[in-house]
């Protein structure tokens, strides 16, 4: 009668154990925020994260030299950019609150709100250009004798950037370039206007 009872005992004793190990994996899976808690940067490594290297990239959006296509893609990136920046700030910020009060914490703080800074700053000048084209998305050419309306740029990319900036009158700044779009000539609206002297319409 001894034999069967030790193996009871074995018996509880290991389902016990498969038990414990099966509820620690389940609160893990329950328990996702435990599990990337490891990916959010420590002091150091939120050191490196800035947004003192912005000048170069506003400026190529700035340049009316460039093609305005490439203008709005150069706001893109960089509106993105200083976006992901700030979610990597505020996130490791919210998870790790000590980051508040580690050594070198006035610095990240400092960064965190240039970041913000930034981000508001080329927003605003992103937003007016966005809403310039939006307002006149369309120039007047001379071809072949005939005066048509071609594209200030690509269309697509000025929906790019709507969605990107995603103001709350998205929906009527979309419907307002669908209709210039259909104003634009057939053959024409696969290349953008670049010539600055041409005349511009809506």
């Amino acid at each position: 009668m001894r034999l069967p009872a030790v193996a009871t005992v074995l018996l509880l004793s290991a389902t016990g154990c498969v038990k414990e190990i099966s509820s620690e994996e389940r609160l893990e899976r329950e328990s996702p925020s435990r599990a990337s808690a490891g990916d959010t940067p420590d002091a150091a490594a939120l050191g490196k994260v800035n947004c003192d290297d912005t000048g170069d990239a506003l400026n190529q959006a700035r340049n009316v030299n460039r093609p305005e296509s490439d203008r709005v893609m150069s706001y893109i990136d960089l509106y993105t950019s200083l976006q992901k920046r700030n979610a990597t700030f505020e996130e490791a910020m919210n998870r790790n609150p000590d980051l508040h009060y580690t050594e070198g914490s006035q610095k990240l703080v400092a960064a965190r709100e240039n970041c913000i800074q930034q981000t508001a700053d080329v927003k605003v000048e992103f937003e007016t250009y966005v809403r310039e084209l939006v307002d006149v998305p369309t120039v007047q050419e001379v071809k072949g004798g005939n005066t048509v309306t071609v594209a200030r740029l690509d269309f697509n990319t000025l929906r790019q950037a709507i969605e990107t900036l995603n103001p709350d009158d998205k929906e009527q700044l979309l419907g307002r370039v669908l209709n210039a779009e259909k104003k634009v000539a057939p053959a024409a609206a696969e290349e953008p206007a670049a010539a600055p002297s041409r005349k511009r319409g809506k």
